[in-house]
């Protein structure tokens, strides 16, 4: 049972210089540094246990996420956790309807981002409490229990809650069985890795060959930058990863309508199963267009992780203007809204390919994604979720890869803790890392 009253609400701006090394970039994003709003809630219940949450960022820009959890702050603190949880939609809905702060969004950008980080430590707490990894708490759950947690306002005419029920309820056949291949051999996944734009020709080849060696036979590739250099990169990686290995490609945004259309018709000789963000996130017209222009080549249409929330999925969806569907575990207003979206998908048919990679993202977002196949989905036919390599040792209880796959979480929680040290040395801008950068940069 949960319990506690949230007695105080600490937030973090904690980035990862990419000065460092690590990180790579891709057509819009030229200079990230990964970061987070890491937010930690503090009980007086006597388990001692704090909820973690945090969202993503690329380093300027976090500050303002940092200012908007500490104006939404007051909703959660002095709040008795059994009482938030009891009412998970009224909670979730105060925090997206605050009078004031809901101009600034609504339902999108810092606030929204803000809401996420502050949502998704409330879940590591209720997890913790349970005693489950978060998965599991969701796999558990009751449907009705569990679609109360979920806010159906603005998507009734795509998905009413008799909808939802019904789905969930039809999921429980098989389960027991599902859960157990899952915990057996994982959740497929594919790897990002290998192919950051920048990236010169011999590191691409290591990384190549070290992912096969690894077993990894799905990848993607950064393009948008240079139609030849698209071309060239390409035609190394198919050459590399052969013919029968799954290859998509992401533009992060890069085109207008009818440039993503000529160019991916220039590299639909490389077989990519999708492109992804090929023009505004915002633009659902323009994803149907491309959508329909490379169907008859073959490529379907990935977005989300800049989606701002279910009512553009639903748009989306409803104009078939995506293929592949892609989550993202603070991009929403954390759980309550991502199983909203995971819901839609699966009442249109739309395979889930959740978004991760950043920092913290892969941990959290394997949680969903797992909770998605038990008990919502029942199928892994094109579905996998992305995966990326660095920043995982800043994490409690970091990611396990095993064969390409993500292994089920077995830690109580959503896997969103970070180590103490880390977010100390880490902090911006008094933190040793960046003291020491920053002097560097001065002199």
């Amino acid at each position: 049972m949960v319990h506690g009253r949230v007695s105080r609400l600490l937030v973090h701006d904690v980035r990862f210089p990419t000065s460092l090394g690590g990180h790579g970039s891709d057509a819009m994003h030229t200079d990230p540094d990964y970061s987070v709003a890491y937010v930690v809630l503090e009980t007086d219940a006597e388990d001692g246990l704090r909820g973690c949450g945090l969202t993503f960022t690329l380093g300027k820009g976090t500050e303002v996420v940092v200012c908007a959890v500490n104006a939404l702050a007051h909703h959660v603190l002095h709040r008795d956790l059994k009482d938030i949880v009891g009412n998970f939609r009224g909670f979730y809905r105060q925090l997206t309807s605050d009078g004031q702060l809901r101009w600034i969004g609504p339902e999108k950008g810092a606030v929204h981002l803000a809401t996420a980080a502050i949502l998704n430590a409330v879940w590591d707490l209720w997890a913790k409490q349970e005693g489950k990894p978060l998965w599991k708490l969701l796999v558990d759950m009751d449907p009705r229990t569990l679609l109360s947690c979920i806010d159906f306002r603005y998507i009734t005419d795509a998905l009413t809650e008799e909808d939802a029920l019904e789905i969930l309820q039809k999921g429980q056949v098989g389960k027991k069985e599902r859960e157990e291949q899952i915990l057996t051999h994982g959740y497929p996944a594919y790897t990002t890795s290998c192919a950051w734009l920048g990236y010169p020709d011999d590191l691409l080849k290591q990384l190549c060959a070290a992912a096969l060696k690894d077993g990894w036979t799905r990848f993607k590739v950064k393009v948008g930058a240079d139609l030849q250099d698209d071309m060239r990169r390409c035609r190394l990686i198919r050459d590399l990863i052969g013919p029968d290995r799954t290859l998509m490609m992401d533009a992060n945004q890069r085109w207008d309508v009818p440039e993503a259309v000529a160019w991916m018709s220039k590299l639909a000789e490389f077989k990519p199963l999708w492109i992804e963000e090929p023009t505004s996130p915002d633009d659902i017209l323009g994803h149907a267009a491309i959508a329909k222009a490379l169907a008859p080549l073959g490529i379907g249409v990935a977005t989300g992780e800049q989606c701002h929330n279910r009512v553009v999925f639903k748009q989306l969806l409803q104009a078939n203007a995506l293929q592949f569907l892609q989550i993202d575990s603070c991009r929403l207003g954390s759980v309550n809204e991502n199983l909203s979206v995971i819901l839609m998908a699966k009442k249109f048919g739309i395979p889930v390919c959740p978004h991760a990679g950043g920092v913290g993202l892969c941990e959290l977002v394997q949680h969903l994604i797992i909770f998605d196949y038990i008990s919502v989905s029942t199928s892994l036919q094109n579905r996998m979720c992305e995966y990326v390599d660095h920043l995982h040792e800043h994490f409690k209880y970091p990611v396990y890869i095993k064969q390409a796959s993500y292994m089920p979480p077995q830690d109580a929680g959503y896997s969103t803790e970070m180590k103490e040290d880390s977010v100390k040395k880490h902090q911006y801008p008094d933190g040793e890392v960046w003291r020491k950068l920053l002097a560097a940069q001065e002199n």
